[in-house]
């Protein structure tokens, strides 16, 4: 199906909201718009951040995998007491691949679940004396952890334990940092507070540790932050930041650990490649530290060879000149990826719906293959991020917010992508429509998809999961009907 006007997208924004009751359909049209590269702010096409309607379809999830999920659990030499019911520990648990080195319970902890297990009595009598004994337990069988956080559930903020008087004692007792979260699930609209709330505590409870203290600098210190290392992302970005001359001294969460974290208010500049859950601290490093920071995008050579020489242009000249060194010396590496793959994606029809940074990120790999984006939307975005997206996407095309299961099913029926980019929830939905699916919250069990490395990842994949021959065997819902009536016909 050829791309949209901007009359044909917006008639198909009304069709789709006539399903639903008088106010509903006036709520939910707050949230589907048509991109207009002319409208700025974004705010005055699209609505975002804002409560899911009770009843409707939503894929979000909570403040609770807003912290324990993706910003702390990553940390790897920390232990994470979800502190709660057993179920968000272990739903929460090594999800997203988040890839690490070191000996998985000796001195990292990432992918085992530690919980307080709340039961009924704790929700009589309180949960703290428990949580005191869950610490020292900790103490006991993991000496080697580097400190502790306690990601509260939704019964803790219900019941009213003391968290931070039992974080407290306990932090005197161990000489370790001792970390309260406060990320219980039904804060706020989605799990978007969670990473406002746990930026928050690492202001509060770590940043602060190494004030004063020495730390010997080079001109060229630079983060990675709000890199989750699925599938090894973070490795590969680092490959070029230290090919280009650049000193990480801090990598987080991916791989991370307390000590990078307590560094970074050293850098000479803060890197953000998932602006939507740390904007936050690189914000407070920058008013408190002057730390500036910036955000980059290392998917697809487009996009990498431009945040190489973005980053580039905040030092001097040397590094600059390593940056397009960089860029040479993986540009025929990048042409032969295109040359293999671009004949076989080119035209092909993409719509995304997932989180964080990658409705728009994305777009520009895509684009590298001859791929077009038709469609983009995320789960628990803020203006800002819609923002930045609108620049990214061609004019016309569809934008959706917090956007249901039955609209996103009525979007895709009447598009025809030929691939969908989105999460594990939508995943054998569409598989079972007939269409090419990709899961892009963890690379669908693959990656790295980041860096140079990545991009050869993420061509071969896409183009593995369009042209792969068993969806010829299945027939999509739009065409099932005039498949049956054809049938009929000829009985």
């Amino acid at each position: 199906m050829s791309a949209l006007t901007r009359e044909e997208t917006q008639a198909l924004i009304q069709e789709v909201l006539e399903v639903y009751p008088e106010k509903a359909q006036k709520d939910r049209a707050k949230h589907l718009a048509v991109n207009n590269h002319v409208v700025e702010p974004s705010k005055k096409c699209i609505v975002s951040n804002r409560k899911s309607l009770p009843g409707v379809m939503t894929v979000r999830g909570c403040a609770y995998a807003g912290s324990k999920g993706v910003v702390w659990g990553p940390v790897k030499d920390m232990v994470h007491i979800s502190h709660g019911p057993v179920g968000c520990g272990q739903y929460s648990r090594a999800g997203r691949r988040n890839y690490y080195v070191g000996t998985t319970g000796v001195n990292t902890f990432g992918t085992m679940n530690f919980t307080s297990d709340f039961e009924e009595r704790d929700i009589v009598f309180g949960g703290d004396k428990k949580l005191a004994k869950i610490i020292d337990e900790i103490e006991m069988l993991f000496p080697l952890n580097k400190g502790i956080t306690v990601q509260s559930e939704c019964p803790i903020g219900l019941i009213g334990d003391d968290v931070e008087a039992v974080v407290k004692r306990k932090a005197t007792e161990t000489g370790k940092a001792i970390v309260p979260v406060r990320c219980e699930g039904f804060r706020g609209v989605s799990q978007s507070l969670g990473h406002h709330i746990a930026n928050d505590s690492i202001r509060d409870w770590v940043l602060a540790k190494r004030d004063g203290q020495a730390f010997e600098s080079t001109p060229y210190d630079v983060t990675i932050i709000g890199d989750y290392n699925i599938g090894g992302d973070a490795w590969s970005s680092r490959i070029l930041l230290e090919e280009m001359g650049l000193r990480v001294i801090a990598q987080w969460s991916g791989d991370g650990t307390l000590a990078e974290i307590e560094n970074t208010s050293k850098a000479k500049l803060n890197l953000i490649h998932c602006y939507r859950s740390m904007n936050y601290i690189a914000r407070h490093m920058e008013e408190k530290y002057g730390v500036p920071w910036l955000e980059y995008n290392f998917f697809g050579p487009t996009k990498i060879a431009e945040s190489l020489r973005k980053i580039a242009a905040c030092f001097d000249e040397q590094i600059q000149a390593k940056a397009e060194q960089v860029i040479a010396k993986y540009q025929p590496m990048m042409a032969a990826i295109i040359a293999k793959y671009k004949p076989r994606l080119t035209g092909k029809k993409v719509m995304l719906y997932v989180g964080g940074l990658r409705p728009r990120h994305i777009i520009g790999a895509y684009e590298d293959l001859g791929m077009e984006v038709v469609g983009t939307g995320y789960e628990f975005a803020h203006n800002d991020d819609y923002d930045r997206t609108v620049k990214e996407m061609p004019d016309a095309t569809l934008l959706y917010d917090d956007v249901t299961g039955f609209e996103l099913e009525e979007f895709v029926k009447r598009i025809r992508p030929d691939l969908i980019g989105s999460g594990i929830k939508e995943k054998y939905i569409f598989q079972k429509m007939g269409i090419p699916f990709r899961q892009m919250h963890s690379w669908d069990y693959s990656g790295p998809y980041h860096g140079y490395d990545g991009f050869a990842i993420f061509a071969r994949d896409m183009d593995m999961t369009i042209n792969n021959p068993c969806w010829n065997k299945l027939t999509p819902p739009w065409l099932a009907k005039s498949k049956d009536d054809a049938l009929n016909k000829a009985a």
